[in-house]
C-alpha cells in the first residue's frame, strides 16, 4: 500500500514520459513519502494498439463505414491485426531487424496517410532504414488512429483525448454534460486499468497532474471512477492546466470529483495533503482550492514557503513502463523527430524564465515570474543519477528558456566529469551564442535547441518585447549550426496590430532561413491572448478588443477581435504548407504567391536580407573578463631549428588530434613552451578559472605584442577545434 498514487491522465507523448509525477515523486522521497506513479496514457494505448486491442476495435466499429478509406481499413483488418505486435515491438526499440521487412514494402497494409509518400521519398536517404521504418510505422498508425476517431471514438487523438473540452471551457456545462454520459470506448479501457491498479496500490490519496487540455476529459472520468467505487480515496488535481486556466475557479460541481486543487509549484500543496493523512486535524493549505460549507473556497494559511530547486530532489522515473514508450517520427526531418522519437530523462536548469519580459506570455504567473536557477554541479549530479536510474543518457531540459550562462557552466561541468550525454532545450535567440559558446555546448553532447522567433519583423519583435532581432536571431541561428546543433523555430502569425505585409515578409525571412540552412525545424503558431500574459491584462495597449465571458471554470485563452480587422486564419495553411517543404529542403524558388489561393502583396525584404545579417565583421574587442578554455587533448610537440638569411633560431611544432582533424602550429621556442603551459592551466580539467586579461598580463611577463599573437593565424587555427573565448 502507498499513502499516494501520482498519475498522468491520457494523453501526452507516445515516446517519453511527461516529468510532473517524476519531479513530484523525486520530491516525496526526500520527505520520505511513499508514493507510486503512473502514466495512464501509455498504458491506454498499449491496449488499444495491440492484437487484443485491434479485434475488438474491428469488432466494436460500425457496419457502415463513411469513405472508401475506411472501407480499405476494414477490409485489412486481418493484416493489421497480424501485423501490430511486431510494429509496437519495433517502435519500443526490441525488434530493430523488422525495419528491413517495413522498408522493403507489402508488410504493412496501407491506407490513405500513404499518399504523402511520394512527395517524401527524397528525404529517406538522409534518414537511414531504422528512421524510415520508424516513419512509415508511424503512418500506419496514424491510418489506424484515423480509423478510430471515424468509427469508434470521435475524441481519440495520439497526445490528447476530448481535447475540446478543455479548451477555454469559460464554463463547466458541457464538460459535466459529457461526463454524465456513458463512458466512451477509450474511457471504458482507461478505466479498467485505474480500477485494477487502485486495487492494487490502495492509495488514500490520487493525484493529477493535467498539463494541457488534452488531458483534461480523463482527468475527470478517472476522479469519478474513484469517487464512486473508492469513496473514502481522497483526489486532487494540479499541473498546467490548472495553474493557467483555473485559477478563478467558482463551480461547486468540480468538487464532486476532486477533493482538492492546487497551483503552481506541486510540492509543499501535496506534501501537506499528504501530511493531513497523519494529522486529521491539520488544517494547513497552500493555493489549494477546496469545497468548505457546500462553497468553493480558495486557502493559502500555511506560512511554509516553497522549496527552493536545490531541496526537491531528483526526478525518480521508477514504477513507469520506461521500456515500452513508442519511439514514432510524424515528419522526415532529424530536429522535427526529437519531440517524438527516443526516451528523454527530463530535467529543469532553472525555475521561470530569466527574461520574463515577453507580451504574450503568461509572465504575471509563478511558473514564469519566479526565477530561480540551479547550480551546474547539483544538475550534472542529477544527470548522473538519472543515467544510473533509467539507463538512458539522453536528456530534454524543459526550461521555458534555458540561461546561456548556465548552460555555459552545465558544459564545462559535464566535460571536466568526461560523462557522456545529449541533451536540448529551449533557449531565447540572444547575441551570448556566440560561436565559441556552441561549440562548448556541441562538445559536452547538446544536439538541438528550440527558440521563438515569433514574427520575423523587427517592429512587433519590439512590441513583443522580445529582445532579439531577426539579425541577432539569423547570426545565433548560424552559430549553433555551424557548431552541429540543430535549431527549431516557434513562429507567430496574427498577433496584435501585424499587418498582411508584415505575414508575407515573415515568411520571407523564414523562407531565407532555411535556404541558407541555418534553421532546420520550425512550427506556426496562430496567436493566443492569454489572461495572464501583458495582451490579456492589457489589451488596449495592443490594440484588441476581448469578448467578455462570465468566467466559473477555465480562464486562459481570451476571444478578441483585432482592431486590424484582418482574418489572420486564411493565411494558416498556405504558412504551414510552405514551412513543411522549406523544413525538406525544397521549393525555396517559389514565388510567396504560390504558397495561397488568396492575393498577397510582394514581400519588401531584399533576397539576401538574411545573409547581409551574416556578412558582418567580427569584432577582435574581447571582455577582459572573458573565460578563456581548452577544451581539446594536449598537445604533442617538435623541436626544430628554422633558419632564413643566414640566421637560425629554434623553434616548437605543436601537433593536436582533434576527433576529426589533426591541426599543425609553429611557435618560436620560449613562446610555444609558454603556451604549452598556458593550455595545461586553461584546459577543462584544471579547476580555476583563467580570464584573458590574466593570459594577456602572463604573456606581457615574458614577450611583447600580446594581440598580435593572440589574434594570429596559427593561434586562430585553434578556435574551431576547442580554445574558446566564454
Amino acid at each position: 500500500m502507498k499513502n499516494l498514487l501520482l498519475i498522468t491522465p491520457p494523453f501526452t507523448q507516445l515516446n517519453t514520459p511527461y516529468p510532473a509525477t517524476a519531479y513530484l515523486k523525486g520530491f516525496l522521497n526526500t520527505k520520505n513519502i511513499s508514493s507510486f506513479q503512473m502514466d495512464l496514457g501509455i498504458e491506454v494505448i498499449l491496449e488499444i494498439f495491440s492484437k487484443k486491442g485491434l479485434e475488438s476495435i474491428f469488432a466494436t466499429s460500425n457496419s457502415h463505414l463513411p469513405s472508401s478509406n475506411l472501407e480499405r481499413i476494414f477490409a485489412l483488418k486481418q493484416d493489421y491485426i497480424q501485423t501490430i505486435d511486431a510494429v509496437i515491438d519495433f517502435l519500443q526499440g526490441k525488434n530493430p531487424t523488422l525495419a528491413r521487412q517495413i522498408c522493403s514494402g507489402n508488410f504493412l497494409p496501407e491506407a490513405s496517410r500513404f499518399e504523402q509518400l511520394d512527395d517524401m521519398e527524397y528525404a529517406f536517404g538522409t534518414m537511414g532504414m531504422q528512421d524510415k521504418a520508424k516513419h512509415l510505422a508511424t503512418l500506419y498508425l496514424e491510418d489506424l488512429s484515423d480509423y478510430i476517431v471515424a468509427c469508434v471514438d470521435e475524441n481519440f487523438g495520439f497526445s490528447r483525448y476530448a481535447e475540446r473540452l478543455g479548451r477555454s471551457a469559460n464554463s463547466f456545462d458541457e464538460l459535466y454534460y459529457q461526463l454524465n454520459q456513458p463512458p466512451t470506448y477509450i474511457d471504458e479501457i482507461t478505466l479498467a486499468i485505474l480500477y485494477q491498479k487502485l486495487t492494487e496500490i490502495q492509495p488514500k490519496l490520487v493525484c493529477f497532474s493535467v498539463p494541457f487540455p488534452g488531458n483534461l476529459y480523463s482527468a475527470f472520468r478517472c476522479a469519478q471512477l474513484i469517487k464512486t467505487h473508492f469513496p473514502a480515496v481522497k483526489t486532487a488535481m494540479g499541473g498546467g492546466f490548472p495553474n493557467t486556466e483555473l485559477r478563478d475557479l467558482k463551480d461547486k460541481r468540480v468538487f464532486e470529483f476532486f477533493d482538492f486543487i492546487t497551483l503552481d509549484d506541486g510540492e509543499l500543496p501535496i506534501e501537506l495533503l499528504a501530511s493531513s493523512f497523519q494529522v486529521p486535524s491539520s488544517n494547513k493549505y497552500k493555493r489549494t482550492f477546496l469545497l468548505e460549507n457546500n462553497e468553493v473556497v480558495y486557502k493559502n494559511n500555511s506560512l511554509q514557503h516553497d522549496y527552493k530547486q536545490s531541496e526537491v530532489g531528483t526526478p525518480d522515473y521508477s514504477d513507469l513502463y520506461l521500456d515500452k514508450y513508442i519511439s514514432v517520427i510524424e515528419i522526415a526531418n532529424p530536429m522535427h523527430s526529437l519531440w517524438s522519437d527516443g526516451r528523454w530523462n527530463k530535467l529543469t536548469m532553472a525555475h521561470g524564465c530569466y527574461w520574463g519580459k515577453c507580451t504574450f506570455c503568461d509572465i504575471s504567473l509563478d511558473y514564469i515570474k519566479l526565477y530561480e536557477p540551479i547550480a551546474a554541479k547539483l544538475l550534472v549530479d542529477r544527470m548522473e543519477e538519472l543515467t544510473t536510474q533509467t539507463g538512458e543518457n539522453g536528456f530534454h531540459f524543459v526550461d521555458e528558456a534555458a540561461p546561456p550562462a548556465l548552460m555555459r557552466e552545465v558544459a564545462l561541468e559535464i566535460l571536466r566529469r568526461k560523462i557522456t550525454v545529449s541533451w536540448w532545450t529551449n533557449i531565447r535567440f540572444e547575441k551570448s551564442f556566440t560561436a565559441d559558446l556552441c561549440q562548448l555546448l556541441k562538445a559536452s553532447g547538446c544536439i538541438a535547441v528550440s527558440g521563438g522567433l515569433e514574427v520575423a519583423s523587427d517592429r512587433l519583435l519590439e512590441l513583443i518585447k522580445k529582445g532579439v532581432t531577426v539579425e541577432q536571431v539569423a547570426q545565433v541561428t548560424r552559430n549553433l549550426t555551424e557548431s552541429g546543433i540543430m535549431v527549431h523555430a516557434y513562429l507567430m502569425y496574427g498577433y496584435p496590430t501585424q499587418t498582411i505585409q508584415e505575414t508575407v515578409d515573415s515568411l520571407e525571412m523564414v523562407r531565407q532561413l532555411f535556404e541558407l540552412g541555418i534553421l532546420q525545424s520550425g512550427f506556426w503558431h496562430q496567436f493566443a491572448m492569454t489572461a495572464h500574459s501583458p495582451v490579456g491584462m492589457f489589451p488596449e495597449k495592443f490594440g484588441v478588443v476581448p469578448h467578455q465571458n462570465e468566467i466559473t471554470f477555465a480562464n486562459n485563452d481570451i476571444q478578441f477581435t483585432d482592431k486590424t480587422g484582418i482574418n489572420h486564419d486564411k493565411f494558416s495553411f498556405g504558412l504551414k504548407k510552405s514551412l513543411f517543404n522549406f523544413m525538406h529542403g525544397i521549393c525555396f524558388e517559389y514565388e510567396l504567391q504560390e504558397w495561397f489561393d488568396f492575393k498577397i502583396p510582394k514581400t519588401k525584404i531584399a533576397p539576401d536580407y538574411i545573409i547581409s545579417c551574416l556578412e558582418k565583421e567580427e569584432s577582435f574587442n574581447t571582455k577582459p573578463s572573458a573565460k578563456i578554455v581548452w577544451i581539446g587533448a594536449r598537445p604533442s610537440n617538435e623541436l626544430f631549428t628554422k633558419s632564413k638569411k643566414g640566421k637560425s633560431w629554434e623553434m616548437v611544432k605543436l601537433i593536436f588530434h582533434s576527433k576529426t582533424e589533426t591541426v599543425e602550429i609553429s611557435l618560436e621556442k620560449e613562446k610555444g613552451i609558454w603556451f604549452s603551459e598556458m593550455l595545461e592551466k586553461i584546459s577543462i580539467s584544471g579547476d580555476k578559472t583563467i580570464t584573458f586579461s590574466q593570459i594577456k598580463s602572463d604573456f606581457e611577463l615574458h614577450f611583447e605584442d600580446f594581440e598580435l599573437f593572440w589574434y594570429s593565424k596559427q593561434i586562430n587555427t585553434l578556435r574551431s577545434i576547442g580554445l574558446l573565448t566564454l
